[in-house]
């Protein structure tokens, strides 16, 4: 086996500061829709087995400072979405009064959309789209995610992006309101101006 020399250390003396990440990158309602996309041919996606539980899963969620999760079958597809609004919404309620178990036997499968309730939009809409077209995409789906699919080569399709309400906020510095449908740039503009 090779031998490494030892690196020099350095004994921290005086005012040391930690790095930090860049805040994220400012946007408008023009600017290019992929500023606002978690792009996972970049990002390791959150993924979570369907068999865990919706606690687990919670936890995981928090872990990664993330608010959705894909659902990875054994065959390592994708087989749904959950998220944080999923846990902690109506639907593990309604589980639990359903079938008669407790709070922490109920797994991801039982409350997650499983794939053929998802949407995605194309790769090739996103890189002409605006972060507005983005905003009325989801609001009008009523939905706080939504994915983006790459079909790369025939009949191989693969998630390469998500859009998640809470980061356009973020990027944005403003709440998006979700309880009306927006279906052009005025409108949403006319909101987000009010905010």
């Amino acid at each position: 086996m090779r031998e490494y020399d030892t690196l020099p250390a350095q004994r921290l003396i005086g005012s040391v500061f930690v790095s930090r990440p860049a805040p994220p990158k400012s946007v408008t309602l023009e600017s290019p829709a992929v500023d606002v996309m978690t792009d996972l041919r970049h990002t390791h996606a959150a993924v979570i087995d369907p068999e865990v539980t919706i606690e687990a899963a919670n936890a995981y969620m928090m872990q990664r400072g993330v608010r959705s999760l894909l659902v990875l079958n054994r065959d390592r597809a994708l087989g749904g979405m959950i998220t944080a609004t999923d846990i902690l919404g109506e639907k593990p309620l309604r589980i639990i009064e359903e079938r008669r178990v407790k709070h922490h036997d109920i797994l991801v499968s039982d409350i997650m959309t499983p794939l053929d309730r998802l949407d995605a939009i194309p790769l090739q809409d996103v890189q002409h789209a605006k972060v507005g077209h983005i905003i009325a995409s989801l609001r009008d789906s009523g939905r706080q995610h939504t994915l983006v699919i790459d079909h790369h080569a025939p009949g191989k399709a693969q998630v390469c992006g998500i859009f998640s309400i809470s980061q356009i906020e973020k990027q944005l510095g403003t709440l998006i309101e979700s309880t009306s449908v927006a279906k052009s740039f005025a409108e949403i503009e006319a909101t987000l101006q009010a905010s």
